[in-house]
């Protein structure tokens, strides 16, 4: 059991912290935090074509699992190929600001082999394309 809580949700419109370990990556993140932070993708559709794309990369990917959904949310549950290990994937939208944040975390570890920001680095290339 991690000794930092590892929380997932929406707390007005910011997401919960990254744990200090290298565990995670978040768009909403510090900027000067190397470790944490990705940066967000620019909205340029409607929210619900935004939710939509997102739904279906996410559905062209092996061992997901929708466990959230909402109007401007999604929670996401990977599981990784070797080992088994879940983690929680969580896209916000963000309207006002026209962006598409979101944070990856393992569940469990210390260390993640930089899995979380090669996730969602793949995941950026795919709705950029």
């Amino acid at each position: 059991m991690p000794k930092e809580p590892r929380r997932t949700g929406i707390v007005d419109g910011k997401f919960y912290p990254c744990p200090k370990k290298p565990i995670c990556v978040s768009t909403q993140a510090s900027e000067d935090d190397e470790k944490h932070y990705i940066s967000p993708i620019k909205l340029t559709t409607s929210v619900q074509e935004a939710m939509s794309k997102i739904i279906s990369i996410i559905n062209t990917l092996k061992r997901t699992k929708i466990l959230e959904n909402s109007d401007n949310y999604l929670r996401v549950q990977f599981t990784t190929a070797l080992f088994r290990f879940k983690d929680d994937v969580e896209f916000y939208i963000d309207e006002k600001e026209k962006l598409i944040h979101f944070r990856s975390q393992s569940r469990i570890g210390g260390y993640d082999w930089n899995a979380n920001r090669n996730r969602m680095e793949d995941f950026r290339n795919r709705y950029q394309e």
